[in-house]
């Protein structure tokens, strides 16, 4: 049974998405529902969910803060579903770490197909390519980093910042650019931060650490030797 924690403060919308996913495969679905932010966020903290559908317009906390704060902790599946379709809202979403964008009104098989396939995916039965940049390797099924099959230990942030610039391997990634995917749009952190974070990150890596070319005035690169 897979938990999926639903955020709308329409109560038709919320009915409605509720009992079809009940009802479409009996067992499958547990629904969890909030109408407002704080109460959705507290329950994102106190339960594990497979997946969080998130309305952006919300009392008390939108939904875009409430992805920026799950996201400091979790790499839960999110789903915004939301009548907000001017381009900034939707890169503003995926700069947070949302997984999907669904915009109302939308056909609840839909969302239903897309919600399997997060979960699926998240839960490994879908296998997501393993990047590699000479002897490194960085598996997003397992969340392992490792140099020629020994595991390297790195911190959640050092992780992000790798699984990035290995996704995007052989372009240059801005600071900026960097800054929001790791940290979150908007965040306010500063670009030392990133620096000093780049910097335990190649240490953490030994030798494969020169793989992470600094490009002056335009960003990061990881390139094979």
């Amino acid at each position: 049974m897979y938990r999926v924690l639903l955020v709308e403060d329409d109560k038709d919308i919320r009915t409605l998405i509720v009992n079809y996913f009940s009802k479409k495969e009996r067992g499958a679905f547990e629904m969890d529902a909030a109408a407002d932010g704080q109460t959705g966020l507290e329950k994102a903290y106190e339960n594990h969910y497979d997946c969080l559908l998130l309305d952006v317009m919300l009392p008390e906390l939108d939904g875009f803060e409430i992805c920026r704060e799950i996201r400091r902790e979790s790499d839960v599946p999110i789903v915004f579903i939301t009548a907000r379709t001017d381009e900034s809202d939707i890169l503003n979403g995926y700069a947070l770490g949302c997984d999907d964008y669904v915009i109302k009104p939308f056909p609840l098989p839909v969302l239903y197909e897309k919600v399997c396939a997060l979960i699926k995916r998240s839960k490994g039965l879908v296998r997501s390519k393993v990047f590699t940049a000479g002897s490194l390797s960085l598996n997003p099924n397992n969340g392992t980093v490792a140099d020629a099959g020994t595991e390297i230990k790195l911190t959640a942030r050092e992780y992000a910042i790798l699984k990035v610039l290995l996704e995007n391997k052989g372009v240059i990634i801005s600071r900026e650019r960097l800054m929001d995917i790791v940290w979150g749009y908007n965040s306010g952190a500063d670009e030392r931060v990133l620096d000093t974070h780049i910097k335990n990150l190649r240490k953490a890596l030994g030798s494969n650490g020169k793989l992470i070319k600094t490009v002056i005035r335009r960003g990061y690169v990881i390139e094979d030797r």
